[in-house]
């Protein structure tokens, strides 16, 4: 008795394209987590600093050392752009990292308050 012949089913074109896809769609997973969770860190920040001057995303900020007054993260691309704060630092090290995730338009300025010292995580 000789075998059956397939009569339907996917061609190779089909699968290949189908794991194609799969993979472009994991791939493109990925890169969205890494995106809200920061891909770029600076850390160690104790002065006013202009971390980024391009759109993105601030993503979490640590306290590394406690200070007498909080800080700010701004939306701006210059050291002096501090009229749109989107961020209060917490004057003292607690639960970390804290988490921001906001979307920037201009940039990243990162401004610590008297005698802090910070870690910022963004894409």
């Amino acid at each position: 008795m000789a075998a059956p012949t397939p009569t339907g089913g996917a061609s190779t074109s089909d699968v290949l394209t189908a794991i194609k896809n799969i993979v472009t769609a994991l791939a493109t997973a990925a890169q969205n987590y890494l995106n809200v969770q920061g891909l770029i860190n600076a850390a160690n920040i104790s002065t006013p600093t202009l971390v980024s001057t391009k759109a993105g995303r601030i993503c979490s900020v640590s306290v590394l050392t406690a200070g007498s007054a909080t800080g700010l993260i701004y939306d701006g691309a210059l050291l002096t752009a501090t009229t749109k704060p989107i961020y209060v630092i917490p004057t003292s090290v607690g639960t970390e990292p804290y988490v921001v995730n906001m979307p920037l338009s201009f940039g990243l300025l990162v401004v610590p308050g008297s005698g802090q010292v910070v870690t910022v995580s963004y894409s």
